[in-house]
């Protein structure tokens, strides 16, 4: 039986401080997890976006409200969604849904660096390393953690975050305390809303907005109609193709063997 987790950010709490950012990259070197090292490119954005190496990141939203400009912040990496197109497009199993807490988990060393997933995620989020001389690749994106928490340990991005800003338990929970949250500073911010409770089936990263979500970047009623597509009709399609070509050749084979058999018994 599945017990749904989730991550919750809540925008009004974090400063920014990054801490999940360096705590994620930390944790998965740990674990053999190749990263590199980042730049400033004269912002205080740091790095300028998910990468393979990267796979979470404060984005810093310059604001307008009342005449006034203030900082948005809000915290980009996989969205676990329940319907998870990169999980139905990916051919070789390499991503998968757990089924005890129903996070999105990515084994690499299945990845064929194909590329589907970051086509076909509604949220841009897999990154893909791929290699210029011989064009191999690795798709690459947060876990969620899932060698923490499958045993039973809170994420590390959760682990680290000093302003309570990031809350990680039962899905129910998660989105009961979210909704508490954003009607509790809905005084001062109207617009406040819990978003991914019921997107998608429901998201494994769900946040609270202080402002509607295309502020934010984020999609208001994202789909992935053309990956279920691709799934169900292109890559079948593409498979039996395949097949065909394959069967095609050999008999191509056979037949000039026998052809040249024949010759050398002429």
């Amino acid at each position: 039986m599945m017990n749904r987790k989730a991550i919750l950010f809540d925008a009004s709490r974090c400063t920014a401080c990054r801490g999940c950012q360096v705590a994620c990259k930390q944790w998965n070197d740990n674990q053999g997890w190749d990263y590199s090292h980042t730049r400033n490119v004269g912002s205080y954005e740091n790095p300028p976006d998910l990468s393979p190496e990267t796979w979470t990141r404060i984005s810093f939203l310059e604001y307008e409200r009342a005449g006034n400009l203030e900082w948005l912040f809000l915290k980009r990496g996989c969205f676990h969604c329940t319907q998870a197109a990169c999980v139905e497009v990916c051919p070789t199993g390499a991503l998968k849904r757990d089924p005890t807490i129903g996070h999105v988990t990515i084994q690499p060393e299945l990845c064929n660096g194909c590329g589907y997933c970051s086509q076909f995620c509604p949220f841009h989020i897999p990154r893909l390393n791929s290699n210029v001389l011989t064009g191999a690749g690795k798709s690459f994106k947060c876990h969620l953690c899932q060698d923490r928490v499958s045993n039973g340990q809170k994420p590390a991005c959760v682990q680290t975050c000093t302003a309570d800003a990031l809350s990680y338990g039962d899905f129910d929970q998660m989105v009961a305390l979210g909704e508490a949250r954003a009607k509790a500073v809905g005084t001062r911010y109207p617009a406040a809303n819990l978003y991914g409770a019921t997107i998608l089936g429901g998201l494994g990263r769900l946040y609270v907005l202080l402002e509607e979500p295309e502020v934010y970047g984020l999609p208001r009623n994202p789909t992935f109609t053309v990956a279920k597509a691709w799934q169900e009709i292109v890559q079948p399609v593409a498979e039996i193709s395949f097949g065909v070509g394959l069967l095609g050749a050999a008999v191509a084979f056979i037949i000039a063997r026998r052809h040249i058999r024949m010759e050398d018994v002429e």
